[in-house]
Protein backbone atom coordinates (compact mmCIF):
# COMPACT_ATOMS: atom_id res chain seq x y z
CA UNK A 1 0.00 0.00 0.00
CA UNK A 2 2.62 2.21 1.03
CA UNK A 3 4.12 2.12 -2.95
CA UNK A 4 0.24 3.33 -4.28
CA UNK A 5 0.45 6.43 -2.69
CA UNK A 6 2.78 8.27 -4.54
CA UNK A 7 0.94 6.58 -7.84
CA UNK A 8 -2.76 7.15 -6.60
CA UNK A 9 -3.26 10.45 -6.65
CA UNK A 10 -2.28 10.48 -10.68
CA UNK A 11 -5.65 8.48 -11.19
CA UNK A 12 -7.71 9.04 -8.08
CA UNK A 13 -10.28 11.15 -10.52
CA UNK A 14 -10.54 8.06 -13.29
CA UNK A 15 -10.10 5.38 -11.57
CA UNK A 16 -12.31 4.09 -8.15
CA UNK A 17 -10.29 2.43 -5.76
CA UNK A 18 -10.92 1.40 -1.87
CA UNK A 19 -9.27 -0.48 0.50
CA UNK A 20 -11.66 -2.98 2.11
CA UNK A 21 -11.89 -4.22 5.52
CA UNK A 22 -11.73 -7.87 6.52
CA UNK A 23 -15.31 -7.81 8.19
CA UNK A 24 -15.96 -11.15 7.26
CA UNK A 25 -13.72 -11.81 10.72
CA UNK A 26 -14.96 -8.56 12.15
CA UNK A 27 -12.00 -7.35 13.17
CA UNK A 28 -11.42 -4.52 11.21
CA UNK A 29 -14.63 -2.13 11.64
CA UNK A 30 -15.08 1.14 9.33
CA UNK A 31 -13.33 3.39 12.40
CA UNK A 32 -10.28 1.36 13.17
CA UNK A 33 -10.01 1.20 8.88
CA UNK A 34 -10.21 4.56 8.69
CA UNK A 35 -8.25 5.66 11.83
CA UNK A 36 -5.38 3.34 10.26
CA UNK A 37 -5.92 5.29 6.74
CA UNK A 38 -4.96 8.39 8.34
CA UNK A 39 -2.35 7.47 9.83
CA UNK A 40 -0.79 5.90 7.69
CA UNK A 41 -1.53 8.99 5.38
CA UNK A 42 -4.05 6.60 2.53
CA UNK A 43 -4.98 8.99 0.27
CA UNK A 44 -7.89 6.52 -1.11
CA UNK A 45 -11.00 5.79 1.06
CA UNK A 46 -11.84 2.89 2.94
CA UNK A 47 -14.99 0.44 3.09
CA UNK A 48 -16.41 -3.04 4.51
CA UNK A 49 -18.01 -5.40 2.00
CA UNK A 50 -21.92 -5.18 2.46
CA UNK A 51 -22.22 -9.18 2.71
CA UNK A 52 -19.20 -10.82 4.51
CA UNK A 53 -18.98 -13.48 1.93
CA UNK A 54 -17.82 -11.16 -0.57
CA UNK A 55 -13.94 -11.30 -0.15
CA UNK A 56 -13.99 -15.79 0.71
CA UNK A 57 -15.97 -15.80 -2.44
CA UNK A 58 -12.76 -13.72 -4.21
CA UNK A 59 -10.48 -15.55 -2.21
CA UNK A 60 -8.72 -13.31 -0.12
CA UNK A 61 -7.45 -15.41 2.98
CA UNK A 62 -4.75 -13.37 3.47
CA UNK A 63 -4.43 -9.53 4.49
CA UNK A 64 -3.34 -6.57 1.46
CA UNK A 65 -4.88 -8.79 -1.46
CA UNK A 66 -5.13 -6.82 -3.78
CA UNK A 67 -7.51 -7.00 -6.68
CA UNK A 68 -8.45 -4.72 -9.59
CA UNK A 69 -11.48 -4.82 -11.77
CA UNK A 70 -12.23 -3.76 -14.72
CA UNK A 71 -15.91 -1.59 -14.96
CA UNK A 72 -17.93 -5.00 -16.22
CA UNK A 73 -16.47 -6.51 -13.00
CA UNK A 74 -13.98 -8.58 -14.68
CA UNK A 75 -10.28 -9.00 -12.62
CA UNK A 76 -7.51 -7.65 -14.19
CA UNK A 77 -5.11 -7.77 -11.46
CA UNK A 78 -4.51 -9.85 -8.50
CA UNK A 79 -1.75 -9.88 -6.03
CA UNK A 80 -1.01 -10.77 -2.16
CA UNK A 81 0.84 -9.66 0.24
CA UNK A 82 4.03 -7.30 -0.90
CA UNK A 83 3.08 -7.72 -4.15
CA UNK A 84 2.73 -5.54 -7.21
CA UNK A 85 6.10 -3.04 -7.61
CA UNK A 86 5.46 0.32 -8.36
CA UNK A 87 5.83 -0.21 -12.47
CA UNK A 88 3.21 -2.73 -12.08
CA UNK A 89 0.76 -0.78 -10.66
CA UNK A 90 1.09 2.33 -12.59
CA UNK A 91 0.63 0.17 -15.97
CA UNK A 92 -2.48 -2.03 -13.94
CA UNK A 93 -3.99 1.96 -12.93
CA UNK A 94 -3.18 3.37 -16.59
CA UNK A 95 -5.57 0.41 -17.89
CA UNK A 96 -8.41 1.37 -15.74
CA UNK A 97 -8.06 4.33 -16.99
CA UNK A 98 -7.96 4.15 -20.38
CA UNK A 99 -11.16 1.62 -19.85
CA UNK A 100 -13.58 4.01 -18.33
Amino acid sequence: MRRLKDIYPEYATPVDFYAIGNFSKRIESLHTLENYRERQGHPWPVANPADAAILQNLGVTVQSTKIAFDGNGVITYRDGFGGGDPAVWRQVLADLAQVQ
